[in-house]
């Protein structure tokens, strides 16, 4: 298995977002999207092996994972899009990026990785050893490289760029897609799959490093499997964070809702406090136009009291249209679940109510006052009716006096 030591010696040192596709492996003249968006694609290097890799992952799938040889070429197919083969994935890789100046660092960043790739070789061999081209994936093996070898020989031009299958990379909403306009340069030579990477000589590098044992093959295929074990054990303690999360978002929901319901239930209430308080207003306005019908005709007092009761009256029905407000202001926040002007409302509310109360208990002090006035004015006329029925027996008495 491989050692810690050796997965912390691959770090990146060069990272970019593109758009990844693969050859076709049934038509090898079409491309299919390995990434549903744009990706991070990066050059690692391996310090223990002096090795270079461009490696893309989305999720959990691996979409691009080829190591860095002397012979490869990326080749510029149009502004935004660009290709390399790698014979022993036996695939042609594909990227499609945002802008020009996002493709050409990527085409300086891999041209620089090849020069360094073949310096170390060159190194190697100086010493003494055998230069050992890299190992591609952990899929390679002699089969499939050779199968690659057949199948890319029969291209004989580069493929076409995606087109408008590109979708943009930055998030900027002025960043377009890979341009259709741009002429796809079918009449070049495949210098990504001939030439100095043609599979001609990768067949005679696989050769080479597979003539021996398959020891380097079972390393690499542990490694492989080794990082693929840390991606899986990252994404699983991502998925557990992500379970806290939700049950943390579940808990709060219902608190929310338990909140909702109380505040709802609250508001209830108060509709029925403002029900009773509209009862409770209506009978008091038949009680002052009944008191006002029954003190018509009382003299200056009784249009003091019905000046009175008409103030109070005026003031009542004020008390009435705010509560009529505060009902709308309630029916508002209902809608909108503010609690804090609810209980502001509330608070309100019972001033209201305490400001009605004290409007009724002086009305019901000028109710007493205007009953204990009418009551002496009923004394002072029966007071009066007596005096006048003295006064008329008296001159009966008097004429029938003169008569005789």
């Amino acid at each position: 298995m491989t050692s810690g030591k050796d997965t912390m010696g691959e770090q990146p040192i060069f990272t970019c977002k593109a758009h990844v596709f693969h050859i076709d492996p049934k038509t090898k003249r079409s491309w299919m999207p390995a990434s549903s968006s744009a990706v991070s694609v990066s050059f690692f290097y391996d310090s223990s092996r002096s090795l270079y890799r461009i490696i893309s992952v989305e999720g959990q799938k691996a979409v691009i994972n080829s190591t860095v040889t002397p012979n490869m070429t990326f080749t510029k197919t149009s502004q935004k899009f660009g290709q390399w083969s790698d014979v022993r994935a036996n695939t042609v890789y594909g990227l499609g990026f945002s802008s020009e100046a996002e493709l050409q660092k990527f085409i300086d960043k891999f041209n620089e990785v090849k020069e360094a790739t073949r310096s170390a070789i060159s190194k190697v061999t100086a010493n003494g050893g055998a230069a050992v081209t890299p190992v591609t994936s952990a899929n390679a093996s002699p089969i499939t490289a050779r199968a690659a070898n057949a199948t890319l020989d029969q291209s004989d031009s580069l493929l076409e760029p995606p087109g408008a299958a590109v979708m943009p990379i930055s998030s900027s909403p002025k960043t377009t897609a890979v341009e259709d306009d741009v002429p796809h340069p079918r009449s070049h030579s495949m210098s990504g799959v001939t030439g100095s990477d043609s599979p001609s000589h990768g067949k005679v590098a696989g050769d080479k490093q597979y003539s021996g044992s398959n020891h380097p093959i079972d390393m690499q295929l542990k490694y492989e499997n080794d990082r693929l074990k840390l991606a899986l054990a990252q994404s699983s303690a991502n998925a557990k964070k992500w379970e806290i999360e939700l049950a943390t978002l579940k808990s709060n929901n219902a608190r929310l809702t338990s909140a909702l319901q109380e505040s709802t239930a609250n508001v209830d209430e108060w509709k029925r406090q403002l029900a009773s308080l509209k009862e409770e207003n209506m009978r008091m306005k038949s009680k002052y136009q009944s008191d006002l019908e029954n003190s018509k005709g009382g003299g200056d007092i009784a249009d003091e009291l019905r000046k009175e009761i008409h103030s109070l009256r005026i003031r009542v029905e004020q008390l009435e249209s705010e509560l009529e407000a505060k009902n709308s202001e309630i029916k508002m926040l209902m809608s909108s679940n503010k609690h804090s002007e609810i209980q502001s409302l509330q608070k309100e509310n019972h001033e209201l109510q305490s400001t009605i109360k004290l409007a009724q208990a002086e009305l019901e002090i000028a109710l007493s006052a205007h009953e204990s006035q009418k009551q002496v004015l009923i004394t002072l006329n029966t007071q009066l009716a007596a005096r006048i029925h003295e006064l008329a027996t008296i001159h009966d008495e008097m004429s029938t006096a003169i008569q005789t």
